[in-house]
């Protein structure tokens, strides 16, 4: 019989190889695997609790309530979202997935993690815009248009709004002050 578990802070390949190994490590067969999700075949009964404090020690965490559940989908969208440069708003891509409403996703999202959602969006791109940043592949506009602002302009607000620093300033910073992507809220 399979069992779905809905993990907390997995925004990486490297979250979704490390549980994989906590949970084979403990005997389980992984049916599938995506961010913030796994189905196991078999039930968890007998190695709930050791999977349940293995996961947290690795800094990852089950989730069992059904809000805490809605609420680690979106940011597993808006993720997923931001690191594919997706056209689409975000917001409209979330909405479509968990069929509801924008403004009762938002509510939710702003009781559960005391931010908006609207400004969890904005941190992300910002965390992304310093990854762009550092590789120095793209110019700043490049990077603007990568995560669909309208004008680069735009994002250099919002950078410095966020950072207190102009992009420039950040791009010739020796020690870059990086967030790692589940630690945004």
């Amino acid at each position: 019989m399979a069992q779905t578990l809905l993990i907390k802070n997995m925004v990486c390949a490297r979250c979704k190889s490390t549980v994989t190994k906590l949970l084979t490590d403990n005997g389980l067969e992984i049916e599938s695997i995506e961010l913030g999700k796994v189905v196991v075949e078999q039930d968890l009964k007998n190695n709930y609790n050791i999977i349940k404090n293995g996961l947290k020690e690795l800094g990852f965490e089950l989730i069992e309530d059904e809000a805490k559940v809605l609420v680690e989908r979106v940011k597993v969208l808006v993720i997923q979202s931001v690191l594919e440069n997706n056209s689409e708003s975000i917001i409209s891509k979330i909405t479509k997935e968990i069929g509801k409403n924008d403004s009762a996703i938002s509510k939710l999202f702003s009781k559960s993690e005391g931010i908006t959602l609207e400004k969890y969006i904005i941190n992300l791109k910002i965390e992304k815009v310093k990854e762009l940043i550092q590789l120095g592949q793209l110019n700043f506009s490049e990077i603007a248009y990568t995560l669909n602002y309208k004008t680069s302009s735009h994002l250099a607000r919002q950078f410095k709004a966020i950072t207190g620093m102009s992009m420039s300033d950040y791009k010739n910073l020796q020690d870059w002050d990086r967030k790692e992507l589940d630690q945004i809220v």
